[in-house]
């Protein structure tokens, strides 16, 4: 390492953000860098630690040392392509991910961990600054050609391998423009979209064909694409919503968080093509749900100019510190409090909603809600027992429902005709359906998950969807036993 004793000797030191009351006033990222001088010391921290959990930690299986290494003696390139060696996109990861890599490192055990997710991101935008990113198309082209359903991470990551190892990829994406929810779900004060533009740019040098407002199952056939492509690569998402069945739920006023997120991203990018304009200005806002989503709900609502937000969780309150059954180094599930959460929120823990308030003309006045308690038995099954006379009546006028997802949509499962798992995704053995040729990857296989997963999804996939073309594949595979990149 460069710095054999830098973990001893430098402290953790983060990105510094634009004060709320600025940052609110805009849309756009409002993280302050880090001096090059700090960041190397960052770099630094990583210790010589023999056995690099951080390595099992990240899905992807990112040399994370390494990076860190070259971070810290200054050779920014080189640690530029030693982190695209196992991540197409870290400009994404590194600024959306939940870095699980971080709560794996070993300095993490009893001292704050490596700043690994900024160190990404940082060496990435360094490797655009200095036109380092450059496309890549491949020598030669195999004749073999892959539709790519989806244009989320999972769907782009596929695509890349797959004409990297020289096929002729076209991409469909059923919305106006690629990016799935990375464009529109993602609130643009978390990443603004001119970073998944300049990335398309390198990937549409490179040979990839995108193809828009084309929803494979609806306005263009399945039947047509397994005539036409070689393989299809189904990396359409979990996108299927869960809801609250309780009364009320049909009000006006009660929304889908991914709705409101939606609709507000597409007007950011000057759209305004609604049948309802879904806005908290000037309301009383209340988002249902704890997670990601919930966060960013919180975050836009208060960039419109809501009157109060509220957070409602149905989840005990977590510890800070991690609980003790979960150890070091699984990640575990402890109070995260986002930016968005520090820009104004009420959180409330422990709560359940069991009705929605309406006036006579159906509009959203309030929602009852009761305390719980979770309950584990013996057999470590967990119950969940409303608090008798813990009713509560909160005034609302508009409520957002970010509950996450249960599933992929089963348009093209059904046409398709594929096999399903308990929790109806997509089974996919090593990526490959029951239907010859056709693969799946992201969410739709495993189920509703991390960006970062996502992408290696789409990675893995792609090492399988090439094997099956051409008998054998030099696309990266990731051991999937330990969790460690191989060739």
């Amino acid at each position: 390492m460069g710095k054999v004793t830098g973990f001893l000797e430098f402290e953790r030191k983060d990105e510094r953000y634009v004060a709320p009351e600025e940052r609110l006033k805009n849309y756009k990222e409002f993280t302050v860098p880090l001096e090059e001088v700090d960041l190397k010391k960052q770099g630094g921290r990583c210790m010589d630690c023999g056995i690099p959990f951080c390595h099992s930690g990240c899905p992807l299986g990112n040399l994370i040392p390494d990076f860190n290494d070259a971070v810290y003696k200054g050779r920014w390139k080189e640690a530029a392509g030693i982190l695209h060696a196992t991540n197409n996109f870290p400009e994404f990861t590194g600024r959306l991910c939940p870095a699980p890599c971080e709560e794996a490192c070993v300095l993490g055990i009893n001292a704050d961990p490596v700043s690994i997710e900024n160190i990404e991101k940082n060496i990435v935008e360094r490797a655009f600054e200095e036109g380092w990113i450059t496309a890549q198309p491949p020598v030669k082209r195999t004749g073999k050609s892959i539709a790519v359903i989806g244009s989320g991470p999972s769907g782009l990551a596929a695509a890349q391998q797959l004409n990297r190892a020289g096929h002729a990829v076209t991409v469909f994406e059923r919305d106006a423009k690629v990016g799935g929810l990375l464009r529109y779900g993602i609130p643009d004060f978390k990443m603004e979209k001119q970073v998944i533009d300049r990335r398309l740019e390198v990937l549409e040098v490179e040979g990839i064909t995108f193809k828009t407002n084309a929803n494979v199952g609806q306005n263009i056939s399945v039947e047509a694409l397994q005539d036409e492509y070689d393989a299809i690569v189904l990396c359409g998402g979990a996108t299927v919503r869960r809801s609250i069945p309780i009364k009320g739920a049909h009000l006006k006023g009660v929304y889908q968080a991914m709705d409101f997120l939606k609709q507000n991203n597409e007007r950011q990018d000057g759209l305004n093509n609604w049948e309802e304009e879904i806005v908290a200005t000037d309301k009383k806002v209340i988002v249902i749900g704890g997670g990601d989503t919930g966060s960013d709900c919180i975050g836009t609502s208060n960039r419109q100019g809501a009157i109060s937000v509220t957070n409602f969780e149905i989840l005990n309150k977590p510890t800070v510190e991690r609980p003790a059954e979960q150890p070091w180094p699984y990640y575990p599930m402890r109070l995260r409090t986002s930016s968005s959460h520090k820009e104004g929120v009420d959180r409330v823990f422990s709560i359940s909603t069991k009705e929605f308030v309406g006036d006579a003309a159906g509009n959203l006045t309030g929602l009852i809600t009761a305390e719980v308690e979770w309950i584990t038995h013996e057999s470590g099954r967990r119950e969940l027992k409303e608090v008798p006379n813990s009713e509560k009546e909160w005034e609302c006028d508009m409520a957002f429902l970010a509950l996450g997802f249960t599933g992929p949509e089963k348009t093209l499962i059904d046409q398709l005709h594929l096999d399903t798992d308990l929790r109806g995704n997509i089974k996919a053995t090593d990526y490959s359906t029951n239907v010859s040729g056709v693969f799946a990857a992201g969410d739709m296989r495993r189920g509703q998950s991390l960006i970062v997963w996502a992408i290696s999804e789409g990675r893995q996939a792609a090492h399988h969807v090439d094997k099956f073309l051409m008998g054998s594949s030099e696309l990266p595979l990731k051991d999937e036993e330990s969790d460690l990149p191989r060739r």
